[in-house]
């Protein structure tokens, strides 16, 4: 018996399509240890998309079987589906305990809780939302198991925490340099992007602020703003507006520096020793951004929907310019020490095990 696992995630204009695309790397690396993967998605068109079989960034068909759930955050997962699974994932960012607990008797982990849903499970991955850097000594021993310090108990679930267990396309991992870049004198290709869908417009108000600093020159380099809904406004000297780049992870080398939002952008751009500026969209993007600054990942510019844009001016200017090459050099060594790329492999390895007690223990011993 093949284990059989389902990632239920969740695609709209809030979330954009990050958890999608990391449901699609994990079922990559669950199916290459021998098992199965069906993905559960909820929400909008793109859920409708996802359900015909189409990949959401490739012109080709999705590799693993997908079922629709319709448009509600909540829904459920069918009961034959869940009599085919052993395990599920729940990655869709508002998880409840009531979600987790209908899915019983199935192993279940979650990616990501700042509540208390996941205390009814039996796994939670928090990448960042309890500290993105942890050591990995001293180990302590605890009813005969060997405990990390990057491990805590919540309730009856297991937590594992720290960038460690970031996920990151195969992309990136293969385009992550093999040496510490050397950062330009200034920033001479910036590239602005806030997700697939960017709901808080953080792109327009992007480009009011690059368009000021080329306008003072203050800042002579050139910028390229991905804005899906588009910008009403021409664009200055120097920039260039689209609604997208086809295979994105593949061009991030191309730029000196990004200007993103908490999301799959940044993860694989810290991954590949690219500075960061970036904007928090809500409150708990922040709290995420703050850490990754505090260890020196990236330039947090604060929460960017209705924040005044005169600080993100001036902060911008100063990181852009020859006065920040030291910080933009040393977030690219640290980011790359924070995001390492194996986090996929870490977290198919850790759901693997979960599953172990459900098995056949002769075919898959402890």
């Amino acid at each position: 018996m093949q284990p059989h696992i389902i990632f239920r995630i969740h695609t709209d204009l809030r979330l954009g399509l990050g958890h999608v695309a990391r449901a699609l790397v994990l079922q990559a690396h669950w199916r290459a240890l021998g098992g199965l993967a069906t993905l559960a998605v909820s929400g909008d068109d793109r859920a409708r998309r996802l359900g015909e079989g189409h990949h959401p960034f490739l012109d080709q068909v999705l590799d693993c079987p997908v079922v629709d759930l319709g448009e509600d955050l909540h829904a459920p997962i069918p009961q034959s589906l869940k009599d085919q699974a052993h395990l599920v994932l729940m990655d869709q960012w508002d998880t409840t305990s009531e979600q987790i607990q209908a899915l019983r008797p199935l192993k279940i982990a979650v990616l990501e809780d700042d509540g208390d849903a996941h205390e009814q499970a039996d796994l939670l991955f928090q990448p960042f939302l309890e500290g993105c850097r942890w050591p990995t000594a001293p180990v302590k021993s605890v009813g005969g198991r060997k405990i990390r310090p990057c491990e805590a108990q919540h309730g009856a679930c297991r937590v594992l925490r720290g960038a460690e267990y970031v996920v990151v396309s195969p992309e990136a991992l293969k385009r992550r340099p093999k040496r510490e870049i050397s950062q330009p004198l200034s920033v001479r290709k910036l590239l602005v992007t806030f997700g697939g869908s960017d709901g808080a417009d953080l792109s327009g108000r992007a480009f009011q602020v690059l368009q000021r600093l080329s306008n003072e020159q203050r800042w002579m380099g050139t910028c390229t703003i991905l804005a899906p809904r588009g910008i009403q406004a021409a664009p200055f000297k120097g920039c260039t507006l689209l609604e997208g780049i086809p295979g994105l992870t593949n061009r991030l080398p191309e730029f000196d520096a990004i200007w993103c939002s908490a999301g799959v952008t940044l993860n694989e751009a810290l991954c590949m020793g690219i500075p960061v500026a970036a904007w928090g969209q809500n409150e708990r993007q922040h709290e995420i951004l703050s850490d990754l600054a505090m260890n020196n990942g990236c330039l947090d510019l604060g929460v960017g929907p209705g924040e005044s844009l005169e600080p993100t001016y001036h902060s911008l200017e100063q990181w852009l310019g020859p006065e920040g090459q030291d910080s933009r050099q040393e977030q690219s060594r640290d980011g790359m020490g924070l995001i390492d790329g194996q986090g996929a492999s870490r977290v198919a390895l850790e759901l693997w095990n979960l599953t172990k007690p459900a098995l056949d223990v002769e075919k898959y011993p402890r």
